[in-house]
């Protein structure tokens, strides 16, 4: 598998944005890492492409933002998703 590319901060709002269409995998592998009970780091390495021991601050704000959007589009983006809205 390959890393994708991301932005370090993911959108935040309650819009569906382009970044979220195109980093839909993305947000299920790291909803499926959580749910597998993967550890952060191994995640973060894996998804991203980044190394939790050298860049550990840059990884964890990463990982959770990106873990909140992710949260955010099972809850309220599909909606937007499936609607075909996208800001």
């Amino acid at each position: 598998m390959t890393v994708e590319d991301f932005s370090d901060d993911p959108p935040q709002g309650e819009h569906l944005t382009g970044y979220d269409r195109e980093h839909v995998r993305l947000y299920c592998r790291l909803l499926d890492s959580v749910a597998d009970g993967a550890d952060w780091r191994e995640a973060v390495a894996v998804l991203f492409g980044i190394d939790p021991d050298t860049q550990s601050e840059r990884a964890l704000q990463v990982y959770h933002a990106h873990l909140a959007r992710a949260r955010w589009m099972t809850h309220t983006g599909y909606k937007h998703l499936l609607a075909g809205r996208i800001h």
